[in-house]
């Protein structure tokens, strides 16, 4: 690659980044707002993990993890939380 070629492949990535802020932001900004519901509020959730994931895929040389590795640990995550609120529910 030349210099050329390679100054707009970094053109593009720094847009790239610049639209991932953007949805970012317009995400954390939902999950904000109320009165949509839990399922709102996961899907929100689910999709700010994985803007950040595309983020760290686009910006770091280090390898990412997949999307179904992500959706598998963040299951995971989720099957934990719900353990935890059945116990603390269970003792009260």
């Amino acid at each position: 690659m030349n210099s050329d070629d390679l100054k707009m492949v970094e053109a593009r990535r720094q847009a790239l980044l610049g639209q991932l802020k953007a949805a970012e932001s317009a995400l954390r900004s939902g999950l904000h707002t109320h009165g949509f519901g839990e399922t709102a509020r996961a899907h929100l959730e689910r999709a700010l993990a994985h803007l950040c994931e595309a983020y760290v895929a686009i910006n770091e040389s280090k390898s990412v993890r997949s999307v179904q590795q992500l959706v598998e640990d963040l299951n995971r995550i989720q099957r934990v939380m719900d353990d935890a609120k059945r116990g603390r529910s269970q003792r009260i």
